[in-house]
């Protein structure tokens, strides 16, 4: 499964980029982020990739979800948002 990483320090044009890219190879792709500011930028990514893929009549929805993780032996909690192409709308 394809994990696009979110940092407080990415563009969210570049992941939204990457998320499009993503969804029109394979239909669907997870985002994670840590921390508030990474999870701004990964919402913010993921609302420009839907519109880059509306030009293209391919239409997003998105599913929020935690996930533990462990950096460097620490466990965190990540926020993690499938992003899945739906049926175009009406």
């Amino acid at each position: 499964m394809n994990v696009i990483k979110v940092a407080t320090t990415s563009r969210s044009t570049s992941v939204a980029g990457a998320i499009a890219g993503v969804i029109r190879e394979q239909g669907h792709v997870d985002v994670q982020a840590i921390g508030a500011g990474a999870v701004n930028q990964a919402v913010k990514a993921i609302a420009i990739a839907r519109g880059y893929l509306e030009l293209d009549n391919i239409y997003i929805y998105c599913i929020p979800s935690f996930s533990e993780i462990s950096i460097e032996g620490k466990e965190r909690t990540a926020v993690r948002f499938h992003v899945e192409s739906g049926a175009p709308r009406p």
